[in-house]
């Protein structure tokens, strides 16, 4: 699936993943390849994904944190939409 990932200051992220958990209102929650569509709203947490061939651009390699094979960036808040196997992260 594919993950995006935007900022008011820039796309951070836009790269094939396997799986993207996000802090929800309700606690973590996870999406796998054709998960069903959802919206839902962040809150203070942290976004983590992984995959095969995670493609991150070198100006923002800093925000991120590796942990193996696990990609961790922290938030604010945001916003969430899983649609046609495409997430989308808007992120304070």
């Amino acid at each position: 699936m594919k993950l995006e990932i935007v900022t008011p200051e820039a796309t951070l992220l836009n790269s094939e993943v396997n799986s993207v958990s996000v802090p929800g209102i309700e606690g973590e929650f996870q999406m796998l390849n054709n998960h069903a569509a959802i919206v839902s709203i962040l809150v203070n947490g942290n976004v983590k994904f992984k995959g095969d061939a995670i493609n991150i651009d070198e100006e923002f390699k800093n925000k991120f944190i590796q942990n193996n094979d696990e990609f961790i960036l922290a938030i604010n808040s945001g916003t969430i939409e899983m649609k046609d196997n495409k997430v989308i992260v808007l992120a304070d």
